[in-house]
């Protein structure tokens, strides 16, 4: 639950956390009061307080978190442009450049797109993008000062402090908003302080029942809880005084949203989630930090794998602590956090921390500043030639900013911070560039993985490379998996862009012309006609694009299939004359095809050609067998001389229990295990194999496949991965076995 908080309501209380103000910052604070109250005037909130009072109080956050002069003076005025006559001018003039250019940012952060109910139950993609956009521009706001983020942030969880005035309808929308952007957004920053407030009063809005159950629960054993933990408390604080080490301990409250987090993600009740008994051990120094573990193991025994080391390995936004689980006395789990003084600052506050009021500013801190802030701006790293392209920033939001992370180890113990779903080859390019480029193999526990194989927290990665060599063009192919980073990508096409034009155009047309072969279509389609889907009037820049791997394979694939379909579509309207639609088109639910007429009609897809959906189709009235579906370009339909008997059809709505026969061939180099090889990869996409035949001549083996598939993309898919396999030189679509 979020704490009583104490709002500030007048100058001298706001100030009064601050006792190291010089007169001179004292006087800006007092200025900027007295021009917002008056600005305020007359403005009132929903609750029918005074508006001014949120000014105050958001100024109150920030003075809590002792920041400088200039934010809290900022903060009192961060609705002054847009609610009231003051423009930017005025406050440029009598306040400063920075104090104005603080209030802009804010004010042109107001805009937020809020998305509509229907959008939080679906998370429909445009809601989330909206999101995104809002997100990148909080982002570009910081490259000039952190501080309109700092501000922004507090303005929110003030609102949310005061969200009860609101209609019930719009408490929810601005809580899942809240989850969605803000506190996401203060866990990278590093300010916990203000991240667990927003979530535990996002829930009470979003979940009310879960939040309701939960508090009770807490609150129904507080008195036992805290008595049980002074005991502990005093209990190491002794042992501590004995060792010498001077500690401050206190119980860590755990948050109603990381206990519903944590119910959720272990599928548990309340009573059996035990970490909800946790203390914080701060001492003054490293070395103490590890004393005191020490400490902790010889008085409780510790839990294995519940021990981590957070300050020989800090989280990717800096955070450091030890953090152990060990076992009482009493038989029960207590969770262990130990860190020093100013590891507690920059856990609770943040990059926040960089502008507190405290004596001894030093260069370390400076350094460290610097750090947070790259380690911002590396977000923002798309290259000059990406840098506006709003789908890669939404892409490289959504995967990595904005999902669970998992954490891995290096085999010296490092600690590696990626996104849930990242591969062996994203984190090789984490490590090093020249080792991703390098990368042939991975070990996960000293046990050999393939490529594509997603990480898993607690795991230890040795990447396996090569003295020369460079990445795969199909690491960049999104239907096999092997990349799920933007800083992977990009490094993997800037390899590609570094080799020169020539090479890219040979690259690329060995690309595309195998790309097209895959899916059928390498007679039926031009070079220049896919390199027009791609807005390239030059063939040459179009496949030096593809060489260099700006645009990959099943770019391609989709596209050319889109165009296919849609060329097909055309020239069944002019070229084969079917039945005249008088009636509407009844779905055939065994085949998913939708056929002129009344329903109960037999289909069965053609054995010559064996459609999928997504091709253009066409049905043929047989005697006594019902309908065939045939591709509008089988050979037994255009050599037709009875088009009578042709009739129109589509697909219907194809469900996932559905399969067509897809006949495939793969040409390869003979070896021992290939067959094996070839029917592993795809009994592990899950597809069944109606027939096999194989032909070897002259050391080359021909392996033509029969496959059930559902659709499109899963044939794709799978021309891909057989594609990768040693010793495949080519797999496509063909006709019939």
């Amino acid at each position: 639950m979020s704490p009583t908080v104490a709002t500030p309501t007048d100058l001298q209380s706001l100030v009064e956390n601050l006792p190291d103000l010089t007169p001179n910052d004292y006087t800006l604070i007092a200025r900027a009061y007295q021009k917002a109250e008056i600005a305020h005037a007359g403005q009132t909130r929903k609750s029918g307080e005074p508006y001014f009072t949120h000014c105050v109080a958001v100024a109150g956050i920030l003075a809590d978190m002792k920041l400088d002069a200039e934010a809290i003076s900022a903060a009192l005025m961060h609705d002054i442009i847009e609610d009231t006559p003051v423009t930017l001018e005025d406050l440029e003039q009598e306040f400063g450049s920075v104090i104005a250019m603080l209030v802009d940012g804010v004010t042109k952060l107001k805009n937020l797109p809020l998305p509509t109910e229907k959008d939080n139950a679906g998370k429909k993609s445009s809601s989330v993008n909206r999101e995104l956009e809002y997100i990148r521009k909080m982002l570009l706001t910081m490259g000039d000062d952190v501080r309109v983020v700092l501000i922004k942030l507090a303005d929110r969880l003030h609102n949310m402090r005061t969200l009860g005035y609101m209609k019930p309808e719009r408490q929810r929308v601005i809580a899942r908003e809240t989850l969605d952007i803000f506190t996401p957004l203060a866990n990278r920053l590093g300010i916990w302080q203000i991240k667990w407030e927003l979530e535990d009063l996002s829930l009470r809005y979003v979940e009310p029942e879960i939040y309701k159950s939960i508090a009770s629960s807490i609150d129904e054993r507080r008195t036992d809880r805290e008595r049980y933990m002074a005991a502990i408390a005093e209990t190491l604080r002794t042992e501590l005084q004995r060792s010498g080490i001077n500690a401050t301990i206190s119980s860590r409250p755990k948050h109603i949203y990381s206990i519903y987090k944590k119910m959720n993600r272990k599928d548990l009740p309340f009573e059996q989630i035990y970490d909800v008994r946790a203390v914080r051990v701060i001492v003054d120094n490293i070395s103490q930090c590890y004393q005191t573990l020490g400490v902790v193991h010889n008085l409780w025994r510790p839990i294995p794998g519940e021990f981590d080391d957070y300050i020989a390995g800090p989280k990717d936004n800096f955070y450091q602590s030890l953090h152990t689980a060990v076992i009482d006395l009493n038989g029960k789990t207590v969770e262990v956090q130990i860190r020093t003084w100013e590891m507690h600052e920059h856990a609770e506050y943040g990059i926040a921390a960089h502008w507190r009021y405290k004596e001894g500013h030093s260069n370390q801190r400076d350094e460290q500043f610097e750090k947070r802030l790259n380690y911002l701006r590396r977000l923002m790293e798309f290259g000059a030639e990406v840098r506006d392209n709003t789908e890669v920033f939404m892409d490289t939001m959504r995967n990595e900013v904005f999902q669970d992370r998992v954490y891995v180890f290096t085999p010296k113990g490092d600690i590696v911070d990626l996104p849930n779903g990242s591969t062996p080859i994203d984190f090789a390019y984490h490590i090093h560039t020249d080792v991703g480029h390098r990368c042939r193999g991975a070990k996960v526990g000293g046990k050999w993985v393939g490529l594509d194989y997603q990480l898993k927290s607690g795991e230890q990665i040795e990447i396996i490379t090569t003295n020369r060599g460079g990445p795969s063009m199909d690491w960049l192919n999104d239907d096999l998996g092997f990349t799920k980073t933007h800083r992977a990508r990009e490094k993997i096409r800037h390899w590609f862009r570094k080799l020169n034009r020539e090479k890219h155009i040979l690259l690329g047309r060995e690309t595309l012309e195998r790309e097209l072969r895959r899916i059928a279509l390498l007679d039926k389609i031009s070079f220049e006609a896919v390199a027009q889907l791609f807005d390239y009037m030059v063939l040459e820049d179009f496949l030096a694009q593809v060489g260099a791997g700006d645009i990959n394979a099943a770019q391609i694939a989709h596209r050319a299939l889109d165009d296919e379909r849609q060329r097909q579509q055309k020239l069944e309207e002019n070229t084969i004359k079917v039945r005249p639609r008088s009636t509407p088109l009844v779905e055939d639910k065994s085949n998913g095809v939708n056929v002129l007429g009344t329903g109960g009609l037999l289909t069965n897809i053609a054995s010559c050609c064996h459609p999928v959906p997504g091709d253009p189709i066409v049905g043929y009235v047989t005697r006594g067998r019902g309908i065939t579906i045939h591709h509008t370009e089988c050979k037994n339909v255009t050599n037709l001389t009875d088009l009578e008997r042709l009739i129109d059809v589509s697909w219907g709505n194809a469900t996932e229990e559905q399969r067509y026969i897809v006949p495939i061939e793969v040409v390869a180099y003979d070896r021992e295990a290939l067959i094996r090889d070839v029917s592993t990869v795809i009994a592990d996409e899950k597809i069944n194999i109606t027939d096999v035949r194989v032909t070897v001549r002259q050391d080359i083996a021909t392996i033509r496949i029969n496959l059930e598939l559902s659709n499109y993309r899963q044939m794709t898919r799978i021309l891909n991965k057989i594609g990768l396999i040693k010793s495949v030189t080519d797999v496509y679509r063909c006709a019939s076995l």
